[in-house]
């Protein structure tokens, strides 16, 4: 039998989500969300558990590991004095008395480390490379309060923390450091880049210009109105919780399938409310990951990660996405506006989220080629 909060609760998340799957589920609105409060005094009760019934899709591997690696969890400060979480990753075979080229990987918006991010660090690691993977801030292991905020400066800032640490390993060179952003951490890289050339050559993958998402939702579906109806909603919900209300949340992973729930949130419940791929980290709820805070999330609306992207050149970029995905406009776009060197490559037969796990859609050998590439052998230390 439920709990008074656990069907207050659920009643709400029903709400939310039809509410947000109209047109688009990118349409951030501002009702329907859910209350930090009910949790915690219940956070047991509702706990959610990943659907075990889902087959895994063919090839996903997310969690994938390998014994060629050495693997250790890292911590350090980014220019703020936050604490920044990530995995180091680094070839057992790897000759430390030498430099050699690193990668730092940043993972979908809303997820951590351990979703995507970590297997792209370790596939490219197993290709000889120094990779590290990392929790953006509020986020997973990273610091930051309150936890899920969304603020586009800080993740860009948690890819520049990231090559500081790696260009203090010994046996990285500090001058062949490259970035891999997975989903939103593609537009969160682009930032970085603009602002930080030690990034010499960049990779986005299934990438989302998360500020295009949120003022004009896909296709440009969504309305100046319906945009100040979130922004308003916002503003509201910042007064109240600065008056002692409840943190709110928005956008996000359904977190139970109905009839009509959108097949785009389809495509993430099968990697994020599954085995395949659902991580909840030390201290959060199952039933808030993926969430932004509600009233953070305008912050997107101020983000615009393609102006200027064209002065990251001559860095050389690659753009990859599915020919299936939802998302493929945000890299046709980014290509389009970089300058040379700069590649687009489509995937036959891939949607957004298959990129994030199903390692025989996933081009690593692109990846390494386009790194290789761009790249020189190892240099002496």
């Amino acid at each position: 039998m439920k709990t008074s909060a656990e069907s207050t609760f659920a009643t709400t998340v029903e709400h939310h989500f039809k509410t947000s799957d109209r047109r688009d589920f990118l349409k951030m609105a501002g009702t329907g969300v859910v209350a930090a409060g009910m949790l915690s005094s219940t956070s047991e009760v509702l706990a959610a558990t990943p659907n075990k019934n889902t087959a895994l899709p063919n090839g996903a591997d997310n969690f994938y590991t390998s014994d060629k690696l050495t693997v250790q969890k890292v911590t350090f400060k980014n220019q703020y004095q936050m604490t920044v979480e990530g995995s180091l990753f680094v070839p057992k075979t790897l000759d430390r008395k030498k430099r050699h080229p690193a990668i730092v990987v940043g993972h979908p918006m809303g997820a951590v480390k351990e979703q995507s991010a970590n297997l792209y660090a370790t596939k490219m690691a197993e290709q000889g490379f120094v990779t590290l993977s990392v929790d953006l801030a509020f986020w997973g292991g990273s610091a930051g309060q309150p936890r899920n905020a969304v603020s586009p400066d800080m993740y860009a800032e948690t890819f520049s923390a990231a090559v500081d640490f790696l260009s203090s390993q010994t046996f990285v060179d500090r001058q062949q450091i490259g970035a891999i952003g997975v989903c939103g951490s593609g537009s969160f890289v682009i930032s970085a880049a603009k602002i930080d050339p030690r990034m010499k050559a960049i990779a986005t993958v299934s990438m989302y210009d998360m500020g295009a998402a949120n003022r004009d939702a896909l296709n440009h579906s969504q309305t100046l109105e319906q945009r100040k109806q979130i922004i308003a909603a916002a503003a509201e919900q910042r007064l109240a919780e600065f008056n002692g209300g409840a943190v709110q949340y928005t956008g996000g992973t359904v977190l139970a399938l109905a009839a009509d729930t959108h097949p785009i949130q389809r495509e993430f419940y099968d990697f994020y409310r599954t085995p395949r791929g659902e991580v909840t980290p030390k201290g959060a709820s199952s039933r808030t990951t993926t969430m932004p805070t509600l009233t953070s999330n305008v912050k997107f609306m101020n983000f615009y990660p393609f102006n200027d992207i064209e002065t990251i050149s001559p860095r050389p970029m690659l753009f990859i996405t599915g020919d299936q995905a939802h998302s493929k406009e945000f890299s046709e776009l980014a290509f389009k506006l970089a300058a040379e060197p700069k590649e687009l490559h489509v995937v036959p037969g891939a949607g957004h989220v298959d990129l994030y796990d199903r390692v025989p859609l996933i081009p690593f050998d692109k990846l390494t080629s386009f790194f290789s590439k761009h790249f020189v052998t190892p240099s002496a230390a």
